[in-house]
């Protein structure tokens, strides 16, 4: 399947598998897709910005949500736990961004990808087969992930309803931009 990738497409893969190491992940999600999609130019990030998104702010949000290991404020909340209280414990006692940094482990070898970052590709190969392209670009790999069930897709559809959009938009701005391509 990669042989179909265009240079963009292999770049952002390239560019997930570091991310994935920056924030201390074992494998490549979702997640680490969005994060290079929106962050980086391209058919992803273009689209984006033209369904009403900030791919700037979206590309953070998704970072910081990678480096606290996906901490729900809402969900701990529930539980009777103080997100903000915990961070400003853990600030006193190890430092400055600990919570934050406590999962990063750097490094340098190979990551591999989990099975929601596997299904994303598989659904972005069926993206560009249905829009009629040759090759899978960023564009593609977006909707594959918007398609699949994953984290990386959870993020994004958040980040839209925060601002007023939903799933159908974002599609939308996809199939126009391949369109005027």
């Amino acid at each position: 399947m990669f042989e179909r990738f265009s240079k963009q497409a292999r770049t952002v893969v390239v560019d997930a598998q570091s991310v994935a190491r920056e924030t201390g992940g074992t494998q490549i999600d979702t997640r680490h897709l969005v994060v290079v999609l929106a962050g980086s130019a391209g058919p992803a990030r273009d689209a984006l910005g033209s369904a009403g998104l900030d791919p700037d702010a979206l590309a953070t949000a998704v970072r910081a949500d990678l480096r606290t290991g996906g901490l729900d404020a809402e969900a701990l909340a529930s539980l009777g736990i103080d997100l903000e209280a915990v961070r400003r414990e853990t600030d006193a006692t190890f430092g400055p961004g600990a919570l934050d940094d406590a999962g990063a482990r750097p490094g340098t070898g190979h990551v591999p990808f989990a099975r929601d970052a596997k299904k994303a590709l598989e659904l972005a190969l069926r993206e560009t087969v249905r829009l009629g392209a040759r090759s899978i670009d960023g564009g593609h790999l977006l909707l594959g992930v918007l398609r699949a069930d994953c984290p990386g897709g959870r993020a994004l559809e958040r980040a839209l309803r925060g601002a007023g959009l939903d799933v159908a938009t974002v599609r939308t701005a996809v199939e126009q931009q391949r369109r005027a391509a």
